[in-house]
């Protein structure tokens, strides 16, 4: 079978919400996220999230490659809500213990 072959295959039926991903997720979330490889979406640099810069501002926390400078993570937490920006990675592998 091509994997472009749409006759036998539906997408539909494989098709499930985001609530399907959920025990997967908080796997994921729930390890020291600080030991996480992060591949820059600029330089392609592979490093710890560790080793990320950090810039913390009264509006939130902005997390630079120290390579290339590029802009990787934006977090703000406020009021027990989080927002997480993850445009400018590549990549985050974590490796569960």
């Amino acid at each position: 079978m091509n994997p472009n072959d749409d006759v036998n295959v539906s997408r539909d039926a494989a098709a499930l919400d985001g609530n399907a991903a959920a025990g997967l997720l908080q796997e994921i979330f729930a390890v020291d996220i600080t030991t996480a490889r992060i591949t820059c979406g600029g330089c392609h640099a592979v490093q710890p999230l560790g080793a990320l810069r950090l810039y913390g501002l009264p509006m939130g926390h902005i997390l630079h490659c120290p390579r290339c400078e590029n802009t990787l993570i934006r977090a703000v937490a406020r009021d027990r809500e989080y927002w997480l920006d993850l445009r400018g990675v590549a990549a985050l592998h974590v490796r569960l213990a």
